[in-house]
C-alpha cells in the first residue's frame, strides 16, 4: 500500500508533538479515525482542523497507535524504503568501521527513519528486528531491499523481544533471505575477534553498543596489572579488551553458563591462554554481596546489566536495584579504584542515573569522582526530536 487508508485525526492542541518531528503519535492524542486501517496500514495524521501534518503506520493494538514515517505527502512505496535503506547504510560507512570492526547496528529504528526497523551487521550475515506491526507487515519487501543492497549470504529475523508483545505482535524468529547462519559466527572489533550466536545470543547476538567503551573503559593505563571484577560479563567483551592490555586476574559473573563458555573461548581466540581468570556462574546482587561480606576488593569493577526498567512503572524498582548494585560496587573498590557503571534503560534517564550513583556513592562513604560519561556508539546514532533514542548511559567514576 503507497497511499494512506485512513486519517488520524488529532485532539485540538495535540499536534505541538507532531510539528516538532516526534515520530510517535499516542492513543490518547487520537479524537478519531476517519476511513478504515487494519494494524500496519499507512495512515495520515491531521491535526483537528484536517489539516495534514504526517504518513505512519498504524496499529491500534499499541498505546503508540501511528509510528511516523514521513512529515510529506509521499508515496509509502519501495522508492521511499530503499532510499530510506541507502541512507542508512550511506551514514555508517561514513564511519569508517571496516576492515577493523564486521559487526555494527546498519538501522536505528526512528533514528534512521524508520521506525520499528533494527538491522545489525555481523560480517556477510543480517539480523533483522521487526518491532512494529508496520515493519512485520513489510519484513519480506525490506528483506528484498537489503538484499539487492548489500548481498548478504543471510538475512535472519530475531523479532523475539518484549517490545512486540507490547504491539500485540508474537515472538517471532526464522530465515528471511538467503542461507541459514552458521551456529558459531565470528565477527572482528576493533580487530579483535568475538565468536557469536545470531539464533539465541542477547539483542541480535551481541552488545554492539559497547564497542567504544569497551575501547575506553579498558585503556592501558586503567587495566594493565590491575584486578577486575566484570559483572553482567555475558561473552566477555570487556575482558578480552581488558586481557590484551595486560590485565591482572579478571572475575567473570554471570547467570548464563553458555555466555562463560562462550567468554573463555573469545579469550581463547584472541590468543589470551589466561588460567589466573575465574568464570562465575551466579547472580550478580549474591555475588556482590558474598565479596562484600568477605572483605574482597578489586581495582576496576564494570557493571553492565540488562534493562531493568521495562516500563514507566518499574522506574521506582529499577533505581532501587541500580542503588543496590552501585553500592555494593563501591564497598568492593580499591581506594583510587575505578568504577565503570551502565544502564540500558531507556527510562532511566542519564541525569537520574547520576542522581542514583550519588545516593550509592553517599552510602557507601566513597568520594567518587565522574571521569567519564558513557553512551551507545555512532552506529546507534541519537535523533535530536527523538530523545527516547539515547538509552545507554555509564560513567566510569574514580572511588
Amino acid at each position: 500500500m503507497t497511499k494512506a487508508t485512513a486519517t488520524l485525526m488529532l485532539k485540538a492542541g495535540r499536534e505541538k508533538p507532531v510539528l516538532q518531528r516526534h515520530p510517535w503519535v499516542f492513543s490518547g492524542a487520537i479524537a478519531r479515525i476517519s476511513g478504515n486501517a487494519a494494524p500496519g496500514d499507512v495512515v495520515d495524521v491531521a491535526d483537528a482542523n484536517g489539516r495534514f501534518l504526517a504518513r505512519a503506520t498504524f496499529n491500534p493494538r499499541s498505546q503508540i497507535q501511528a509510528r511516523i514515517l514521513t512529515w510529506e505527502e509521499t508515496p509509502i512505496d519501495d522508492t521511499f524504503w530503499q532510499q530510506r535503506l541507502v541512507q542508512a547504510i550511506h551514514n555508517r560507512s561514513r564511519l569508517q568501521l571496516l576492515p577493523a570492526t564486521t559487526a555494527y547496528r546498519l538501522i536505528y529504528a526512528e533514528s534512521d527513519g524508520l521506525p520499528g526497523l533494527i538491522v545489525d551487521r555481523y560480517g556477510n550475515y543480517l539480523v533483522m528486528q521487526c518491532l512494529t506491526a508496520g515493519i512485520a507487515q513489510r519484513k519480506e519487501q525490506l528483506a528484498r531491499l537489503l538484499a539487492d543492497l548489500l548481498q548478504p549470504v543471510s538475512i535472519w529475523e530475531r523479532s523475539d523481544t518484549d517490545a512486540r508483545l507490547k504491539e500485540g505482535l508474537p515472538r517471532h524468529s526464522g530465515l528471511l533471505w538467503g542461507a541459514p547462519p552458521p551456529e558459531e559466527l565470528i565477527i572482528q572489533e576493533n580487530g579483535r575477534l568475538f565468536g557469536v550466536n545470531l539464533y539465541e545470543g542477547h539483542k541480535t547476538g551481541f552488545y554492539l553498543d559497547q564497542r567504544h567503551n569497551r575501547t575506553l573503559v579498558c585503556q592501558p593505563h586503567f587495566v594493565a596489572g590491575k584486578e577486575i571484577l566484570n559483572v553482567f560479563a555475558y561473552t566477555g567483551g570487556f575482558s578480552v579488551y581488558a586481557a590484551a592490555h595486560g590485565a591482572g586476574p579478571i572475575t567473570n559473573v554471570d547467570t548464563s553458563a553458555s555466555a562463560l563458555t562462550q567468554a573463555e573461548r573469545n579469550l581463547a581466540l584472541n590468543d589470551l591462554e589466561r588460567p589466573e581468570d575465574t568464570y562465575l556462574l551466579g547472580d550478580a546482587f549474591q555475588v556482590l554481596r558474598h565479596y562484600r561480606d568477605n572483605g574482597r576488593q578489586f581495582d576496576l569493577i564494570i557493571l553492565d546489566p540488562p534493562k531493568f526498567a521495562q516500563s514507566q512503572r518499574d522506574v521506582e524498582r529499577a533505581a532501587r536495584g541500580y542503588k543496590d548494585l552501585n553500592w555494593l560496587a563501591l564497598r568492593l573498590l580499591r581506594p583510587g579504584g575505578l568504577l565503570a557503571t551502565f544502564s540500558c534503560s531507556g527510562l532511566i534517564s542519564t541525569d537520574l542515573f547520576q542522581k542514583i550513583l550519588f545516593a550509592a556513592a553517599l552510602d557507601a562513604q566513597r568520594p567518587a569522582q565522574i571521569l567519564y560519561h558513557l553512551s551507545q556508539g555512532p552506529d546507534h546514532p541519537t535523533l535530536l526530536t527523538f530523545p527516547e533514542s539515547a538509552y545507554l548511559k555509564g560513567f566510569v567514576v574514580s572511588g
